[in-house]
C-alpha cells in the first residue's frame, strides 16, 4: 500500500511543479518579458521581417525612455497589430525633418544606426511632442508606417522595450540604444 501513496505521491508532485512552472511561464510573459516577431520592412537596416526580438516590458516601470530605443508599441490607430519603432523624441521636444535629417529642439538629431540612404527625402514639422508621449520613426523612413502619419505615442502604448534578436540565430545580437548594423543600406 505504501508503494501506492508513493506513486500517487509523485505524480501529485509531478503536476504541482508543471502547474507552477506555467504559472511562472505566464506571469513572466504577461509582466517581465515577451516576444516578437518583426513583420515588415519599416525597421531594415536594424531589423529584417521575421526576426524575433525579446522585449522587455519592465523597461519603462523602471525608468524613463530614451532616445534611441527600439520600442514596441500600440499605434493610436484603428489596427489590432503592434508596430515596432525607434524613438527619436520625447514629451516636451520639438521634432522635425528637413530632407530626410532629424532635428530635435532646433539640433540635428544623431543617428548612427541610420545609413543616409534610408534616411529619404521626408520632411515634417515642427511638432511639439506632448508631455507623456514619445514621437518614433522606423529606421527605414521611405516606407515606415510611423509618428509622421500617426503623431505622438503615448507611454501607456508601448508594450516595452526591444533589448536581443534572438532569432534566426545568425542575426542573434543584442539591441542596445542606438543600436545599428554597421554598412547596411536600405
Amino acid at each position: 500500500m505504501s508503494g501506492r501513496r508513493s506513486a500517487a505521491a509523485e505524480v501529485w508532485e509531478t503536476l504541482r511543479a508543471v502547474v507552477l512552472a506555467v504559472l511562472v511561464a505566464l506571469l513572466v510573459r504577461q509582466f517581465v518579458v515577451e516576444t516578437y516577431q518583426v513583420q515588415g520592412v519599416s525597421m531594415q537596416p536594424t531589423l529584417q521581417s521575421g526576426d524575433r526580438v525579446l522585449v522587455n516590458k519592465l523597461a519603462l516601470r523602471l525608468g524613463p525612455p530614451r532616445i534611441g530605443e527600439i520600442v514596441v508599441l500600440h499605434p493610436p490607430l484603428n489596427t489590432p497589430e503592434d508596430f515596432i519603432k525607434r524613438i527619436v523624441a520625447l514629451g516636451g521636444q520639438t521634432v522635425a525633418i528637413r530632407d530626410g535629417v532629424v532635428y530635435v529642439n532646433g539640433k540635428v538629431q544623431p543617428e548612427p544606426y541610420l545609413p543616409t540612404s534610408c534616411r529619404g527625402p521626408r520632411t515634417m514639422g515642427p511638432v511639439r511632442v506632448p508631455a507623456g508621449d514619445v514621437w518614433v520613426l522606423g529606421d527605414h523612413r521611405a516606407v515606415s508606417e510611423d509618428s509622421t502619419i500617426f503623431g505622438p505615442v503615448p507611454l501607456t502604448s508601448i508594450r516595452g522595450v526591444a533589448m536581443f534578436v534572438w532569432w534566426p540565430p545568425r542575426a542573434a545580437r543584442l539591441l542596445p540604444r542606438n543600436a545599428g548594423v554597421p554598412g547596411a543600406h536600405c
